[in-house]
């Protein structure tokens, strides 16, 4: 059978794509699911570099995926990379019990055995011995919250080489600039976020800024850009960052005083920097 369309990459199962319901079972695309496809391979192309240099230096390779949804990343990862690899495994984090149920189905049919579907909030999931002490890669696509904080948390006790983050909404950062504007007025700062709108676009850009210098702050080289154009996505940022040598002070130092002058220090203990408590 014939690639229906020349963007579906060489050997990536049809089977699994019309499970998916991005192929219909004619074998021709679906074209509410094209740009979810698109998107997935392009981002693809960020974590396939990733996967081979960890492969060739770990003779593990455990992949987690946070807020997995059903998992079409998981998955298209699974059939590109790790079932031809040979070894190796995919973990899909999830809340929502019935996408879970699911994608065991799925996965049960395709024969892809080394994947585990695990019905668990992405903080409880850190605490799971159904996950190894270690892993190598964690992605979190659109988690929404304070899950992406999480996963970034996850990542840093579990030793993970790599992280591959989109962020979604996060409004606890917002709610603090709220919550502590009026305190803060004399300070030509607060202008920048005195109108609701634009405390919550500035409160999202802090919450990352800081999850970036929390990752440095434990050894992270991070790289940030866009992800797809903003026609197809607000929420466009990715972060990759790939652990490069032991923890630093300096970012440590540099997040600890954009809270104290955003006068939002209350939120230190979600970018905590305690290293002693994660480094041997």
């Amino acid at each position: 059978m014939q690639k229906p369309m020349e963007e579906i990459r060489d050997g990536q199962s049809l089977e699994l794509l019309k499970e998916l319901h991005i192929l219909t079972r004619e074998g021709k695309i679906n074209q509410d699911s094209r740009r979810k496809l698109k998107q997935i391979y392009h981002l693809y192309n960020f974590i396939e570099p990733l996967l081979k240099d960890l492969s060739n230096k770990s003779p593990s390779l455990n992949l987690v995926d946070h807020g997995a949804g059903k998992s079409y990343l998981g998955f298209i990862i699974y059939d590109l990379f790790f079932k031809s690899l040979g070894r190796g495994h995919v973990y899909g984090i999830e809340t929502r019990e019935a996408l879970i149920h699911k994608s065991l189905d799925l996965q049960k049919r395709l024969g892809f055995s080394n994947m585990s579907f695990l019905n668990l909030s992405v903080a409880d999931s850190i605490s799971s011995d159904k996950i190894p002490e270690t892993v190598e890669m964690v992605t979190a696509l659109h988690a929404c919250d304070t899950a992406t904080d999480d996963a970034i948390e996850f990542a840093i006790q579990k030793k993970a080489n790599s992280v591959i983050l989109i962020p979604c909404c996060q409004a606890e950062v917002a709610a603090s600039l709220k919550k502590n504007k009026a305190q803060r007025l004399s300070n030509p700062l607060t202008e920048i976020w005195r109108h609701p709108i634009h405390t919550r676009e500035f409160g999202s850009h802090v919450t990352n800024v800081l999850r970036c210098l929390r990752l440095e702050a434990y050894g992270y080289q991070v790289t940030v850009t866009e992800f797809v154009g903003l026609e197809h996505s607000l929420k466009n940022e990715l972060i990759i960052a790939r652990k490069h040598e032991r923890p630093k002070a300096r970012p440590a130092e540099r997040l600890k005083s954009i809270l104290s002058e955003l006068g939002i220090e209350e939120l230190q203990f979600r970018f905590n920097t305690d290293f002693e408590k994660y480094v041997e």
